[in-house]
Order: structure tokens, then C-alpha cells, then sequence
């Protein structure tokens, strides 16, 4: 009986996975970006033995249909043993037929991903999604639980992310309880806007940049189901998600029927800060760039239509306006705290050595479009670090990103837009700004640690962080200090 069990086991693994999911091992570094890494073979050879042991001294155990374990396929079942995970009770659940799988792999520390396939039924009302089977491997249900949001380690923001439940359900044994109301002949990707949605980087890091990487292989021939939908989400990106599917969005809550699909998948791709990795890619190819490019697609239309509409209201030739062209810098101006308090005296540095200036105040209900024309005709973006930063996704390669960098915020600024900017072919400048330059600097004695040593205070915890640095610093640059920036920028522009 062990060894017939086995046998099945060893055909399941390699037929149905590399028939069904060829892509999912190709992408499987993604889900590991920021888990550690494996461990040498010996240790999964004698945890692999161990396992073997387990059904000769355990029989009662076979009554599961498969042992719980990563199926990382190879080109033999002796490698597969080799590279059984370490932690076999977060492992991928599949299906015996070949037609009709689950694959869920919950490896990656950003985040959970399910794949699909079958007769696939979501079903809103009970938060579920069925995958209906003809399974005579099993006489019970087989259950999967995921959070479809991209930010799995922070459990307090985890804890508002609605929970969704993969069941698989044997049609002999349960009946057809969910007849299909609405049937799609293209996959479904589910996720959600839940969680920091409404904060511009979140929604770029966290939503739209991995469902691109989630989504580019369909060539949108693909819908979205999604789970906590605001109306004003798909309004603001309206033209984005236009160019990654064909089709009407679905909100997974208020949406009551019953929707069936093919193939699905549940959760989204990350592949870390603002940013694509080839290697992680399906054709190995693909970069941030292309999701510019992207982006370029869906905001070129309004912003010809807007380009129009200046040069009739000015009378402005081409020709005249590409003639009187000075480099263009873009300032992001902040209200409340990091806001630069000496701004109007930067802008005028800034003119007088050269660059044409325009300050964007951007809220809530400015249209994307509008700042995408700016950025997309700018030489320089100068800002100080916070939510806005991500706008430099709107710039074109080749330009100047300055990015100010308030006191307690070195590693947060670097890694989260200093180096996905480099990333996406900016010329990235941080500037660090000295104590003396922060208005913290008039609050502490000169030689509190809040100001001699930053990093020893943001170590204590996010709250310290966020109630001294993000929430109670003001910016008054030191002009002659800047300068050397500005100039240095504005030679890279004219070259």
C-alpha cells in the first residue's frame, strides 16, 4: 500500500505540476525575494528521509492523499526529494486530476499566491471560491485560507485584509451546489485594494506594480475580482488598468453571483520596492521600464489631448515653444510636516541658474494624467522624501531624481526610492540634510541623540520613527549646501 501511495504521489508531482503550472517554478525565486535562502542539499536529503520514514512507522498517516511538502519539480522524483521544504506545513496542496489543481505557495515573506485550474466557481457570499473535482483520491474536502494583499508580515494591517477560502469539493460526493451565473472564458486574477490603499506608494508597491507582474502574461486577456473595491480606486487608475485587462472589473463583495473560470489566480506577484526583476520574469526580460511604458500608454492619450488644448489657448508653434526651452525642473512642494519652510527662496535658486521651475501641490483628486504630462517633460524632480516620491515613475530615463532627505529617514528613502529610481534609469541624487538644517534642530540640545544619531532612535520602533522624524520635522535647506546640487543637476540636464 506505502509503495502504492508513493507511486501516485511521485506521478502527481511531476505530471500535473509541470503540465498545469510550467510557469509557477519559473516565478517561484519570487515568492523567496526576501526569505532566506536554501539550505544545502544533505539537510533536505535526511529531512526527505525523515519524511520516508514517517509512512513505514506511520501508516495511519496515508490516509491524506499526499504528504504535505513543497513540490519543487526537476527532471527526476531523487531530485525532488532533494529539494523538499523545510516547512511542510505551509506546502502547496494539488488535486489528483490533471485538469483540476490548487497551487498555493506561501514560501515568500511579501506574500501568499494561489494557482487554479478546473471548474472554478467564486462565490462571494460565503467568501469562497470552489474548485469542483471529480477526486477519487479523497472523500473530503480539501481547504486552502489566503489573504490576496501583498504585505503578509505586517499582521496588524493583515488583520484588516478580508480572508478567502479555496475549497476543493468532489461533485460525486457534495453535488453541484453553485451553478455558474456568470462563466468567463478567460482567467481571473483576485486580489485586493485593502490595507494602505489610499496612500500613493502602497498603491503603486503594493497594488498596481505586482498585479502588472502578475497579470503581463495573459496580454490582457484577463479579469479582476477584487476584494475590499473602492470606486474611487478604479476611477483614479482607470486608464492604467485599462492597459492590463479587456475587461470590466469585479467587486468581489457586492457582486453576489456566481462567477466561473478556467484558471485563476488568487493573490499577486512582488517582486520587492518599486520595481520589476527580469529574473523573476516569464521571459526574463521584462523590467520597470516596461511598466512605464505602460504607464506612457495610458496617459499619452490625455496628455496630447491636454497639449492640444495649450497650444490653442496660447497660440503657441512648436517650433517657438522648443526654441525658448529651458531645462524643466519639477518641485514637489509638501504641506504639514517635512514641508520645505524656505521653499520660494530654492525656487528662485533654481531659476537663476538655468531651470524653468513648476510646483506641483498634488491631493487626492488630482487627476494622474496632469502630473504624468509634467513629469514626463521634466529634466529634474527635487522632493522631499515621503509618499509623492513615487511619482518619479513618471519620469523618463535618462532624468535627475533629487530626493531631500530629512534627518531619521536615510534607509527608508534609499531603499524604498533611491534605488528602484537608479532601477529605472534616473541619475538619483539623495540629499542628506545636516542637523542644522532640520527643525529639530531648534527643538533638542545639540547634542541629543535625536539629532547626533538618527539611527538610534528609528531602532527602538516604527512609532518613534514616524512621531519624531516623519510627523514632527520641518525642511530649511541650506541654500549655499543646495546649490552645489542644483548646478550639478543642471549641467546633466543641458549635456
Amino acid at each position: 500500500m506505502v509503495r502504492q501511495t508513493l507511486k501516485k504521489v511521485e506521478q502527481i508531482k511531476i505530471d500535473e505540476s509541470m503540465k498545469l503550472f510550467p510557469y509557477v517554478f519559473r516565478l517561484n525565486n519570487s515568492f523567496r525575494n526576501s526569505a532566506k535562502r536554501s539550505k544545502p542539499k544533505l539537510i533536505y536529503l535526511l529531512l526527505f528521509t525523515l519524511i520516508s520514514s514517517c509512512f513505514v512507522f506511520a501508516p495511519h498517516l496515508l490516509c491524506f492523499p499526499y504528504p504535505s511538502a513543497l513540490f519543487l519539480i526537476d527532471s527526476s522524483i531523487k531530485e525532488i526529494g532533494n529539494r523538499v521544504s523545510q516547512n511542510d506545513t505551509q506546502s502547496p496542496t494539488m488535486s489528483k486530476n490533471e485538469d483540476q489543481s490548487i497551487f498555493c505557495d506561501r514560501t515568500g515573506y511579501r506574500t501568499d499566491i494561489c494557482f487554479m485550474k478546473g471548474d472554478i466557481r467564486i462565490h462571494s457570499p460565503s467568501s469562497s471560491i470552489f474548485l469542483y473535482t471529480s477526486n477519487d483520491l479523497t472523500n473530503h474536502v480539501l481547504q486552502e485560507k489566503i489573504k490576496p494583499y501583498t504585505r503578509k508580515w505586517e499582521t496588524s494591517i493583515m488583520e484588516t485584509i478580508r480572508e478567502l477560502k479555496l475549497v476543493t469539493k468532489d461533485v460525486k460526493l457534495f453535488g453541484d451546489n453553485h451553478k455558474c451565473e456568470v462563466i468567463h472564458e478567460v482567467p481571473a486574477v483576485l486580489f485586493s485594494t485593502g490595507g494602505y490603499t489610499g496612500n500613493l506608494y502602497h498603491e503603486f508597491n503594493d497594488g498596481l506594480i505586482p498585479l502588472y507582474i502578475t497579470s503581463k502574461r495573459f496580454n490582457k486577456k484577463v479579469v479582476f475580482v477584487i476584494a475590499e473595491y473602492h470606486r474611487w480606486w478604479e476611477m483614479k487608475y482607470a486608464d492604467v488598468l485599462s492597459q492590463l485587462s479587456g475587461y470590466p472589473l469585479i467587486d468581489f463583495i457586492k457582486d453576489k453571483r456566481t462567477h466561473c473560470f478556467k484558471e485563476a489566480i488568487v493573490g499577486l506577484t512582488i517582486h520587492g520596492e518599486l520595481t520589476v526583476d527580469p529574473s523573476l520574469m516569464q521571459d526574463r526580460t521584462t523590467t520597470i521600464n516596461e511598466f512605464r511604458n505602460v504607464l506612457d500608454r495610458a496617459y499619452r492619450p490625455r496628455v496630447n489631448r491636454l497639449d492640444g488644448q495649450e497650444e490653442q489657448r496660447f497660440h503657441v508653434r512648436a517650433a517657438d515653444r522648443r526654441r525658448v526651452q529651458r531645462p524643466k525642473l519639477a518641485l514637489f512642494s509638501r504641506k504639514g510636516s517635512r514641508r520645505i519652510t524656505n521653499e520660494n527662496l530654492m525656487v528662485k535658486l533654481a531659476q537663476r541658474i538655468g531651470f524653468e521651475v513648476e510646483v506641483l501641490r498634488p491631493d487626492r483628486t488630482t487627476e494622474l494624467a496632469k502630473i504624468y504630462r509634467v513629469l514626463t517633460s521634466s529634466n529634474v524632480m527635487v522632493g522631499v522624501h515621503g509618499a509623492a516620491m513615487t511619482h518619479f515613475l513618471f519620469m523618463k530615463p535618462g532624468g535627475v531624481f533629487i530626493q531631500i532627505i530629512p534627518l531619521g529617514t536615510d534607509w527608508a528613502a534609499e531603499t524604498y526610492y533611491g534605488e528602484p529610481a537608479k532601477k529605472l534609469g534616473l541619475d538619483y541624487i539623495g540629499y542628506k540634510i545636516l542637523p542644522r538644517e532640520s527643525s529639530l534642530y531648534d527643538k533638542y540640545d545639540k547634542n541629543d541623540t535625536i539629532l547626533t544619531d538618527p539611527s538610534s532612535i528609528t531602532k527602538k520602533g516604527w512609532q518613534f520613527t514616524k512621531g519624531i522624524y516623519l510627523n514632527d520635522q520641518q525642511v530649511r535647506l541650506d541654500l549655499r549646501r543646495f546649490k552645489k546640487v542644483l548646478v550639478d543637476a543642471y549641467a546633466k540636464s543641458i549635456s
